[in-house]
């Protein structure tokens, strides 16, 4: 019966201190034991040492092996956790949503996708899986002063990064037409009219709630300026057409605003036209024709979304479910488009992909999953407060996809090489994953002669160099004496000596570590060299992309700890 109970107490201590990453709770686990085994609450008070016992024994397991041990003895326990996390992360229903929706991501080709366009994309893609439906990619690329051409291949690469399931795309440069027939209804129901006023002079007007002359001209007439807009009579500046609002609406933005203008530069890379409808105009027009039904969007869309229901009620459509979720400030990194594009072209920034940068690709450059992104996204949800985005959250959630798969290996940054006397010859045999002896080990060997991080025996009188010896450290002035101190793991535990790792001195490959606050140099292990693509684990560094191998010289990304 005690070794029952004390399998109990040990398996459930080993589930608490995995669901909470920490050393169980006394209290918690007996709780446990007692609630799901009444029959041993007659015995409460002799549990608790035993309860004891076993966190003692769970706390000095490391977090992998605690994971891994509760996978191979109490499964269930683990996929209840796991069951528990995923409905945690279930975000709030969507109002009408029963019999599927029709939602869409509405990205300007500007330049590639970043963090900021990651939220909208993939809530609308979770919901989008969740109730079924379509999920249209809409490019809104009616801004020729906004249209990066190589942007165009640049979302949809991000797009398949991210894995968002599109079922339609629709480029608004191919409907011009759609939106030249709809603007012409609006004029004939007298919903606008075409405005040659001065800009200065309309905006004058606007501020003070009054109409501006051309407000009350016949629709005769403003089809007939609006048809000269379309021949190209007209250049940009001279004339907008605009919706009727209401004039004495307490925001003057709210008060007829632009739904059509003239570009007459840059040229369009996609059409050969010169009169664009204004995002107001041309996103109202198409959630109609596109039958979207459900639209998550920011809160500094709120405003737009006052402006478009003009458009709908003008035609008699029925507006789409808005949901408008707060501000996420993200810090550490550039969002600006402009800024990135002039930080390239100045040599700033290495490209689209530079890791100073918030985009997919700089994201993924450094080893991020796109899994990792879409559950920290998901994680934020819809609320309407604002809030800052968590790097440490994007981190946890990455860590877990990629700490089971991620091979270990030695990198040591600003190397010193030093000689350690009396050493034999050795050969280290190391885990290529801990959790996983089936991938076999990483073979070091040295007779003595290894590299260290300068930084981990400056000052210290004995170090162990992991999987391999202990050592004594001398110091005579700036130089180390280094000399062999025995095998045992104990002996330097005993004397708290930390672990540091290191390289055989004559089997080294040089490595380039990136980081975000500065490049590492240093030397890794050979095999890293056929890791190019994979996310490893530095050892007592941190998590790290290989991006290539070059002469020779390996280059890797920094992810996380």
């Amino acid at each position: 019966m005690d070794a029952d109970l004390e399998r109990l107490l040990f398996i459930y201590a080993l589930q608490n201190a995995v669901k909470h990453d920490g050393i169980p709770k006394s209290g918690t686990v007996l709780g446990t034991v007692l609630g799901k085994h009444p029959e041993f609450r007659s015995r409460a008070r002799e549990i608790g040492p035993l309860a004891e016992k076993a966190i003692a024994e769970v706390a000095a397991m490391s977090r992998p092996d605690r994971k891994s041990l509760l996978a191979e003895i109490a499964p269930e326990l683990l996929d209840e956790l796991t069951e528990t996390h995923e409905r945690s992360r279930e975000l709030p229903a969507l109002l009408g949503a029963e019999n599927g929706v029709v939602m869409r991501f509405a990205p300007n080709p500007s330049g590639p996708l970043h963090l900021g366009h990651a939220r909208a994309s993939i809530l609308n893609d979770y919901y989008v899986r969740r109730y079924g439906g379509r999920y249209v990619l809409r490019i809104e690329d009616t801004d020729p002063r906004r249209v990066d051409p190589g942007a165009y291949a640049m979302v949809q690469e991000d797009i398949e990064w991210l894995g968002l399931g599109i079922t339609d795309i629709v480029y608004q440069s191919d409907r011009l037409d759609v939106y030249y027939d709809w603007c012409r209804k609006l004029i004939e129901i007298g919903g606008a009219y075409v405005c040659v006023c001065e800009a200065e002079r309309f905006r004058e007007l606007k501020l003070k709630g009054k109409a501006c002359p051309c407000r009350d001209q016949m629709v005769e007439e403003n089809l007939e300026l609006w048809q000269r807009m379309l021949d190209g009579e007209f250049y940009e500046g001279d004339v907008t057409v605009r919706v009727k609002t209401d004039l004495d609406h307490p925001d003057p933005a709210m008060r007829d605003y632009s739904a059509m203008r003239i570009v007459n530069a840059p040229l369009h890379p996609r059409v050969d036209a010169t009169v664009f409808p204004l995002m107001n105009f041309s996103v109202a027009v198409d959630d109609h024709l596109l039958g979207i039904t459900h639209v998550i969007r920011g809160k500094d869309h709120i405003a737009n979304t006052g402006r478009q229901r003009y458009i709908f009620d003008y035609f008699g459509w029925e507006q789409p479910v808005y949901y408008h979720y707060g501000r996420m400030g993200i810090s550490g990194v550039v969002l600006s488009t402009s800024s990135m594009r002039e930080g390239i072209k100045s040599g700033v920034y290495t490209g689209w992909d530079d890791i100073h940068l918030g985009t997919m690709r700089a994201i993924a450059r450094r080893g991020i999953q796109p899994e990792a992104v879409r559950n920290a996204m998901i994680d934020i949800g819809i609320g309407e407060t604002d809030i800052t985005f968590s790097w440490e959250n994007l981190y946890s959630r990455n860590k877990e996809l990629v700490d089971p798969k991620a091979n270990r290996y030695f990198f040591v940054p600003d190397p010193v090489e030093v000689d350690v006397e009396g050493a034999p010859r050795h050969e280290a045999r190391a885990a290529l994953h801990p959790n996983d002896p089936s991938r076999g080990v990483r073979t070091l060997v040295t007779a003595g002669r290894v590299l260290v991080p300068k930084a981990d025996i400056e000052g210290k009188s004995m170090v162990r160099l992991k999987d391999l010896y202990n050592v004594g450290i001398m110091w005579e002035g700036d130089a180390p004496r280094v000399s062999y101190a025995g095998d045992l793991l104990e002996d330097a535990r005993r004397v708290k000596a930390p672990i540091i790792q290191w390289l055989p001195a004559d089997a080294k490959l040089p490595c380039i570590l990136h980081r975000q606050d500065g490049d590492l140099e240093g030397f890794c292990e050979p095999l890293v060299a056929g890791e190019v693509d994979n996310v490893v684990q530095f050892e007592r560094i941190g998590f790290a992309r290989i991006d290539s191998v070059d002469g020779g010289r390996v280059s890797a990304y920094f992810a996380h700890r």
